[in-house]
């Protein structure tokens, strides 16, 4: 019988590796369950106390089973496309190579910063006024480089060779290695208490952080497939984080958009520049989908400037004008901090708790993050909540009605199910009821699901 010394003894406390060696697994297991039985009743205390026994209750644990049998379906990953992939990114990287070393005029280590940055500003002669931290140096992170790549060809072919170089190390080359020889698949760990906000994660491997929008990216997503006589199905929710802040703010225009449905960037992209803007309708669209997103995530107008790529002073006139028109959505953030700020915490739709004990701080910076988690906490952590309620909500119709559909992974708002060829359309189905049925809210929840072979084919 293996033994605690055996597993470990290491972390023993008080008891000699040898006196430890010599209690069974079973004594072990026995006296861990006894220690959580006598923290029963003083955690479930302090749950009601704090007003969160009822999501403990009603969502974390049920979901307990859903990851389990999540986890134990797994999702199978085609091996020789990922070889195949492996390969093709090993030339890429050969000819990216090349096309660095030419422009910068001279062969260098492209994964070395020292290298880098004596190419990029002493060769090169470029500009730039970011240090790192620790040495003090010119910088050669990523928006270091992206900035530079507005002016020179060099920094864009690095951002290139790095974006390569890193989907082959972290997904296309190590994939495969994690595969579990009995099933064929890979089963990735969920883990329900890491993000502050409530969201799940994944882990071994992050298969919530695979991109989408590379072409390289979609291309590690076909290697996700389907069993014969089987197709992928993905359900996700359409603007579900806006469709919260609407529930929860009420701002009226905002609310009438998603009742009529609406798109709500192109409501947005009216109110904020009206008819006669000489601003391209397409270009008028991605500004208001970066307004939308960018005040959601409690970003400012120096951060906003940045990424729609216009003058501080033009953000800021845009941030004004948002508001003018959705004066509850400013009314509904500023209410949440200043609560926040007095009660120290937050919470979501479903009683989540989120401290937040910076919003005192005297160190600008730190305060400042704290305000943006207030606001973004009770909006994105609403939306975790709710995606959880729809996969206990699948999970049991699914049981209920004996189908052999299964759930395979979670994505924040997407569910990716593994469906047999016969219940494809049941399933698809089921699957939008249920989403579109998880929570009441002020506004519809609209789920969109598709099927296909592969991950990529349902995108």
């Amino acid at each position: 019988m293996e033994h605690l010394g055996e597993r470990r003894a290491a972390g023993t406390d008080g008891v000699a590796a040898a006196d430890a060696a010599a209690i069974p697994t079973g004594q072990v297991a026995g006296s861990e369950a006894d220690l959580v039985l006598r923290l029963d009743q003083a955690m479930s205390e302090r749950l009601r106390a704090e007003g969160l026994l009822p999501i403990y209750e009603s969502l974390e644990m049920p979901l307990v089973e859903v990851l389990a049998d999540l986890e134990r379906a797994g999702v199978k990953v085609d091996t020789a496309l990922l070889a195949r992939m492996s390969r093709d990114m090993d030339a890429q990287l050969q000819a990216l190579t090349k096309e660095i070393h030419a422009l910068a005029k001279g062969e260098f280590n492209i994964n070395s910063p020292p290298q880098l940055r004596e190419v990029l500003f002493d060769r090169l002669g470029m500009k730039s006024g970011k240090k790192t931290a620790k040495t003090k140096a010119a910088s050669t992170a990523e928006d270091v480089l992206e900035e530079l790549a507005l002016v020179h060809e060099l920094p864009r072919k690095i951002l290139e060779y790095r974006s390569v170089q890193k989907l082959k190390s972290t997904y296309v080359d190590a994939l495969p290695e994690l595969v579990l020889p009995e099933t064929g698949r890979i089963h990735a760990t969920f883990n329900q208490t890491v993000a502050a906000t409530g969201r799940l994660s994944a882990t071994d491997p992050n298969l919530q952080n695979i991109p989408i929008r590379t072409p390289e990216g979609r291309r590690v997503r076909e290697a996700f497939v389907a069993e014969p006589g089987h197709l992928l199905l993905s359900a996700d929710y359409s603007q579900i984080e806006l469709r919260v802040l609407a529930h929860l703010s009420g701002d009226p225009t905002l609310v009438d958009t998603f009742r009529r449905g609406e798109d709500v960037h192109d409501r947005t992209s009216r109110e904020i520049f009206g008819a006669l803007s000489a601003v391209p309708p397409a270009e008028q669209r991605r500004i208001s989908k970066m307004v939308n997103y960018a005040l959601l995530y409690g970003k400012t107008a120096f951060s906003l400037a940045k990424d729609i790529g216009v003058s501080r002073k033009e953000a800021e006139r845009f941030i004004e004008a948002y508001f003018a028109r959705y004066p509850r959505v400013r009314s509904f953030i500023d209410e949440t901090i200043a609560k926040a700020r007095e009660t120290g915490h937050v919470r979501t739709l479903l009683g989540r708790l989120r401290r937040l004990p910076d919003l005192r701080s005297k160190n600008v910076p730190v305060r400042m993050e704290a305000e943006r988690q207030a606001m973004n906490t009770p909006v994105q952590g609403s939306a975790a909540d709710l995606i959880k309620q729809a996969m206990i909500d699948l999970h049991r119709e699914l049981a209920s009605r004996k189908m052999r559909s299964r759930l395979i992974l979670q994505i924040h708002d997407e569910l990716l199910l593994e469906v047999p060829d016969a219940e494809a359309e049941a399933a698809r189905a089921l699957v939008t009821e249920v989403m579109e049925g998880a929570l009441k809210l002020d506004v519809p929840l609209v789920a969109d699901a598709r099927l296909g072979r592969n991950w990529a084919e349902v995108h």
